[in-house]
């Protein structure tokens, strides 16, 4: 959303009016999540996603449309319209999309609120950013609220990926979750190793104790943590407090003896077998990654998968339906 935005400010200073999608609403498998967003300039340029690409030109129209006359509509495709052939999704799911002349700014995505827009009415378009508490807790989703439909889109804080070893995998990892809009942090207590010219993706940079560092970090339920140090007198430390917190990923690097050895230490620093149990290591899934850049990738996609609570193998050997309906 923040690149959106920048791009939308761009296009506004060169005079032009825009448009905004938004995926309000989705049903059976739908290819973008709900709040994905397409943004439309007057020139004709298009930032971002609603389908994936299968209802985009339609979307991009219909956007023109309401940038000349200003009035917002709400559309609906999927399988069944009849146009499934040329703007449909194959896939055979069904999606809602909000189209509205957009005027203001989008809010900072990593900030918790609760932006409520109107989607039908005279008063369709209107919006307002009130506190989470102001709604019931969930997702973001159409809802009724004072006798009109609105859609609700609930932000909130980024996932974070803290990491533990200033190491040229540790960069890998932040760029990628970066890409993903994650916060991500790198601790080492190296300072020599800890700069921007070895790391210029992590969002901040700690040179202390593993420990100090991640009681100073503070990971939560939405952290993912990742150790890559390889060295006892690191990685104790770092996973003692990592298991110790609500981080809902932890993981480390190393051979299976590696991690045998490392049981043994963290078992002798107080740690039970339970806690142990949470440790993913070796870090990441079996994709044969060899690079700093593949393993990111393994690492990465071992996280994504947790956290969604999946078991994180092929698609193609899934009975289950392939898009969460959460």
């Amino acid at each position: 959303m923040t690149e959106l935005g920048d791009r939308i400010a761009r296009w506004r200073a060169r005079g032009e009016r825009v448009a905004l999608a938004t995926v309000v609403a989705t049903r059976r498998s739908a290819p973008r999540p709900v709040g994905s967003k397409l943004g439309v300039s007057e020139g004709g340029e298009l930032l971002g996603s609603v389908s994936g690409g299968c209802v985009e030109s339609d979307v991009a129209v219909q956007g023109a449309e309401v940038i000349a006359d200003g009035a917002p509509r709400l559309l609906t495709y999927g399988i069944d319209d009849d146009q499934a052939w040329s703007v449909g999704l194959p896939c055979g799911g069904e999606i809602d999309v909000f189209v509205e002349r957009f005027e203001g700014e989008l809010p900072d995505p990593y900030e918790p609120a609760v932006v409520l827009t109107v989607l039908e009415g005279e008063r369709a378009g209107e919006r307002r950013i009130v506190e989470p508490e102001a709604i019931d807790p969930g997702p973001s989703r159409v809802l009724e609220l004072d006798g009109e439909r609105v859609f609700a889109e609930v932000l909130g804080p980024a996932p974070r990926l803290l990491v533990v070893g200033a190491t040229d995998t540790a960069e890998e990892l932040c760029h990628a979750a970066k890409a993903l809009g994650w916060r991500t942090a790198v601790a080492d207590p190296r300072a020599g190793l800890v700069t921007r010219e070895r790391l210029p993706s992590p969002d901040e940079l700690v040179a202390a104790w593993p420990d100090e560092a991640l009681r100073r970090l503070a990971p939560g339920a939405d952290t993912a943590v990742v150790v890559l140090t390889h060295e006892e007198r690191l990685d104790v430390p770092a996973l003692s407090t990592a298991l110790r917190s609500d981080a809902f990923y932890v993981g480390a690097i190393g051979s299976r003896r590696t991690q045998e050895r490392r049981r043994e230490r963290l078992l002798e620093a107080g740690l039970g077998e339970d806690d142990l149990e949470r440790i993913a290591g070796p870090a990441g899934l079996d994709l044969g990654a060899y690079s700093p850049a593949e393993t990111a990738v393994s690492i990465l996609a071992e996280v994504l998968a947790v956290r969604a609570g999946r078991s994180g193998g092929r698609l193609v050997e899934r009975s289950g339906p392939i898009h969460s309906t959460a």
